[in-house]
């Protein structure tokens, strides 16, 4: 499996010829210039992992590219007249011979006051979990884990509690879009030195570089 980077929450992911695409939000560009795209996975509605003008560059660059969602964001895209189909909490689906997997049902509470919305985490080849954004244990084996490091919906030690609950042979980190250039240490460099211990490398990934898993 080879997993690439663009920026916060979107990631391509490459796996027996297959090309998935997750989360072309607000806070990433490089979706917008990627070809030969089968499959695009979006967890919820907020900006930073849907944005609607770049899905569509997106569509258009990859006419045969099929968008695979939750209901909340499926409203969004029905208005928008975007074909998609619905993989949610407990549903499974196989392309070219790749199983994607449904989990999690509701994004983690930002505030009391800010509706919490549909949220569905993927995991994929039996390998791969990406949660979105929500502390969603699979339940089953994670080898490879996206692991979120910042935003208004937790903090760095609630990530780290996360990671040694699933267990994953390896994570490495997204949603930090919303951070500054240079500024990603502390969100970086705690759960590098904790995990280690706990038997799972933290990896961090350098944006548009391919990485093998």
């Amino acid at each position: 499996m080879n997993i690439t980077k663009l920026g916060h929450c979107c990631l391509l992911i490459e796996e027996k010829g297959l090309r998935i695409l997750t989360d072309p939000g607000a806070y990433s560009t490089g979706q917008n210039e990627i070809k030969n795209i089968d499959v695009v996975l979006i967890t919820h509605e907020h900006a930073d992992h849907l944005h609607v003008d770049s899905l569509k560059t997106v569509l258009k660059n990859n006419p045969k590219a099929q968008v695979i969602t939750n209901k909340g964001v499926a409203k969004i895209l029905d208005k928008e007249k975007i074909p998609h189909s619905l993989l949610t909490d407990g549903m499974h689906t196989t392309i070219n011979n790749v199983i994607i997997e449904g989990f999690g049902k509701k994004h983690a509470e930002i505030h009391p006051a800010v509706p919490v919305v549909d949220n569905t985490g993927y995991f994929i080849a039996n390998r791969f979990f990406y949660p979105g954004d929500a502390f969603t244990n699979p339940g089953k084996h994670v080898e490879i884990l996206a692991l979120p490091v910042a935003g208004p919906w937790m903090k760095i030690a609630e990530a780290i509690a996360y990671a040694e609950e699933v267990k994953p042979k390896i994570c490495f980190p997204v949603h930090d879009g919303m951070l500054q250039p240079g500024r990603l240490g502390p969100v970086h460099m705690l759960p590098g030195k904790v995990l280690p211990s706990k038997g799972i490398q933290f990896k961090g990934l350098e944006e548009g570089k391919p990485e093998k898993f």
